[in-house]
């Protein structure tokens, strides 16, 4: 999608300790525990991706997020350790 210049929301559902350590300019900053009462925030028009450390917070984000009718709403597989190990080695591993 950043390649393609594809209009997205990345929604970060990690904790504030761990978007200390790394994190992308520009994402929607929201824990998973917080998520439920600020669905309200979420863009309806574009696709969300949503991030954690490792992708298994951000699946059970998505699933929800689809139940509550956010059909774009697809999951960031690998989480930021992926794409910090993949794609971006500039980015902090923890």
């Amino acid at each position: 999608m950043r390649q393609a210049a594809v209009a997205h929301t990345l929604l970060d559902v990690r904790e504030d300790w761990e978007r200390e350590i790394c994190s992308f300019e520009g994402s929607l900053n929201i824990s998973l525990t917080k998520l439920v009462e600020s669905i309200a925030l979420l863009p309806t028009d574009r696709p969300v991706v949503v991030m954690c450390h490792h992708g298994i917070r951000s699946l059970h984000a998505v699933q929800w997020l689809r139940a509550q009718g956010f059909d774009n709403a697809v999951n960031l597989d690998g989480g930021i350790d992926a794409w910090a190990r993949q794609i971006d080695q500039r980015v902090a591993v923890y």
